[in-house]
């Protein structure tokens, strides 16, 4: 039987040694379907008080039989053995099935061999499922797109489009490349990217992303990024690298192992030979044949295999929910926060400002917009755009713009037409020493404070919109006894007025990036167990600090899917709150089959070692825990939130 093994401690070379398929169908299983054959015959006529073939007969035909249902198994045995590997489950199933005909258990041996086979045959099916499950997510970049060249419209693979050329992308079309939209409107489906399932209308010169659908009307699309370096692309990369980043648990399993099969290797000796020394009528087949139910029974295929594909179930759920893991120890990590720590703007409000008020000192009003436009034009901070937005992109074009600093936590520094002009927070101004009116302070919404050379010129009222679900995310983490912490940059009156509204515990404004670290880090000392919730760019710092990072809106920002442990998608903040229900709900489901299969081992261990329970037993026990196991960790893949 030809399949891939997944089970802890083989060794990647083995993996080699066998031709790999992705083939869990009977198709191509044709060997051990004739083996179970045989094996049913011969049993037909043992049972059935028939004529039975003598020794060598009757070992030749179960000698076939136990070939066609274990080469597979034997070989990397051998691979294993001639490295000196002998503690493994392929080695402890050759010697215990070799023993059985030894002592001419040929129907036993084959047995043995037959439904482990099929069991690994049922785990390899599973493992396999769960990772076309997670690829198929988010496998959806199309294999051709149409190029608009020189009036012609030409079908090529997508990685052969260079940046700035133009895309046509017909309704019901997948977009293959990220790029930006110069049609006037199109309305597209981004399920498979965020989760939502209702229509994303954008307009010209927003941003489209590879594996949106468009919906309506034929669009045309200017590529920003190659293939290779699109936001799916760099998605799906990261959801296949999480499968091969184990949680402490499957960890944990490893090193048991390790330790485990050399003990049930010695215990199932001294079955054999230790009696012989405190039993008066010793008989060495017996004891030999309970050593052998020993080793059948202790076989770890329950445990190796059904741990990983747990975590490949709760990884594949989580992105179903538009929540992308890095790899499944952070499912583990999840369970065991007791603090969020949230970032305000673009986590728990829109992050989509509008200009309320314009006040001016000495200056013109449109001039004033236009000087504030074109140095905020340097950023990608949320309030910025709000000021060109308003201002407009044509206006921002008639100045000339040079050295621009940003100034971390503070704002901006440029020359524009050549007079130095700042704009930024009121912690900006008292850095450079530049008065302005004392009621500022007292304004509740966010401000931009706007100098030109030294002297205050003015600021300019911007508000945001806390989003639709924050207050449902707040009080889903309340229900889950998680305290909430809001850390911002912004002034500490409008934090309050946002901590109010949702009922966040507590809340500290006017924050450079050190100072969030510093909240962190006091979090942390007190035993608190903490997820940073932010756009994984700015908050880089704390992003590494905490326990876990998450980032939201991982479409907008390549460092966000670089930086993050957890994307969330959507930008919903009750995504949070999935993520924290998917790590418990696979970390439950991942115990329940450590516990159940321990507890099923030990019982027929103990009633092997005892003469109750023979090879049959054995095997189906065996088997019987590894596909309930398998079917248990299956279930985190049809669940939903």
């Amino acid at each position: 039987m030809e399949h891939e093994h997944n089970h802890v401690g083989e060794q990647a070379d083995d993996k080699k040694a066998v031709v790999i398929k992705d083939n869990t169908g009977w198709k191509g299983h044709w060997q051990l379907l004739l083996a179970l054959m045989i094996l049913f015959a011969m049993l037909t006529l043992e049972f059935g008080f028939m004529y039975v073939p003598e020794f060598p007969v009757n070992f030749i035909i179960f000698g076939i039989a136990y070939l066609l249902s274990g080469y597979n198994v034997l070989y990397l045995a051998w691979r294993k053995a001639i490295r000196l590997d002998f503690f493994n489950e392929f080695f402890l199933m050759s010697v215990a099935t070799i023993g059985a005909f030894a002592i001419g258990s040929y129907s036993e041996g084959v047995a043995v061999m037959a439904f482990y086979s099929i069991g690994e045959w049922f785990q390899d099916a599973a493992v396999n499922r769960a990772k076309r499950s997670i690829k198929a997510l988010l496998d959806i970049r199309p294999d051709e797109v149409s190029v608009v060249r020189k009036d012609n419209v030409e079908v090529v693979n997508p990685k052969d489009v260079v940046l700035n050329e133009i895309i046509r992308v017909k309704p019901g079309e997948k977009v293959a490349l990220d790029g930006e939209l110069i049609s006037e409107k199109a309305s597209f489906n981004t399920a498979a990217l965020t989760g939502e399932s209702k229509p994303d209308t954008k307009a010209k010169g927003d941003a489209v992303y590879a594996g949106m659908i468009n919906l309506n009307t034929v669009t045309e699309i200017k590529v920003t990024s190659l293939f290779t370096d699109s936001k799916l692309s760099k998605i799906l990369e990261m959801v296949q690298d999480a499968t091969a980043r184990k949680s402490q648990t499957q960890l944990f399993i490893s090193r048991f192992a390790k330790i485990y099969t050399p003990i049930v290797f010695a215990l199932a000796v001294a079955v054999c030979f230790v009696p012989y020394f405190f039993v008066n009528d010793y008989n060495f087949n017996d004891w030999f044949y309970r050593s052998l139910v020993f080793l059948v029974i202790s076989c770890p295929c329950a445990l190796v295999v059904s741990i990983p594909l747990g975590y490949f179930g709760g990884i594949g759920l989580a992105s179903r929910n538009g929540i992308l893991f890095k790899g499944s120890n952070f499912l583990d990590v999840m369970t065991a926060i007791d603090t969020v720590v949230m970032d305000k703007t673009g986590t728990l409000t829109e992050g989509v400002f509008k200009v309320q008020e314009i006040v001016t000192k000495d200056i013109e009003e449109p001039y004033l917009v236009k000087l504030a436009a074109a140095i905020e034009s340097q950023s990608t901070h949320p309030i910025g755009m709000a000021i060109v937005e308003h201002a407009g992109k044509e206006k921002v074009n008639e100045l000339s713009i040079a050295e621009v600093e940003e100034i971390s936590g503070h704002g901006l520094k440029g020359k524009i037409d050549g007079k130095e002009v700042l704009a930024g927070n009121t912690k900006l101004m008292k850095k450079f020493n530049i008065e302005y009116p004392a009621e500022i302070d007292s304004i509740v919404y966010t401000i931009v404070v706007v100098a030109v050379d030294k002297k205050y010129k003015g600021h300019i009222t911007i508000a945001d919109k806390i989003k639709e679900d924050a207050v449902q995310a707040i009080k889903s983490m309340h229900a889950l006894n998680i305290k909430t912490v809001m850390l911002s940059g912004d002034k500490q009156s409008v934090v309050d007025e946002v901590a109010k509204k949702l009922g966040i515990d507590n809340a500290y404004g006017d924050l450079l990036p050190e100072g969030k670290v510093e909240k962190v880090q006091a979090l942390k000392d007190h035993g608190k167990h903490i997820a940073f919730v932010g756009d994984g760019v700015n908050d880089a710092p704390v992003v590494a600090l905490a326990d876990a990072g998450i980032a939201m809106g991982g479409l907008g920002s390549d460092a966000t899917i670089e930086t993050a442990d957890i994307v969330i998608q959507n930008d919903q903040p009750s995504k949070i709150v999935t993520a924290i229900r998917v790590g418990k709900l696979t970390k439950q489901i991942v115990w329940q089959n450590i516990i159940m299969a321990m507890v099923v081992k030990l019982i027929v261990l103990g009633l092997g070692a005892g003469g109750i329970a023979t090879l049959w037993e054995a095997v189906i026990a065996d088997v019987g825990v590894a596909l309930l196991a398998i079917l248990n960790a299956v279930r985190i893949q049809r669940m939903r939130f």
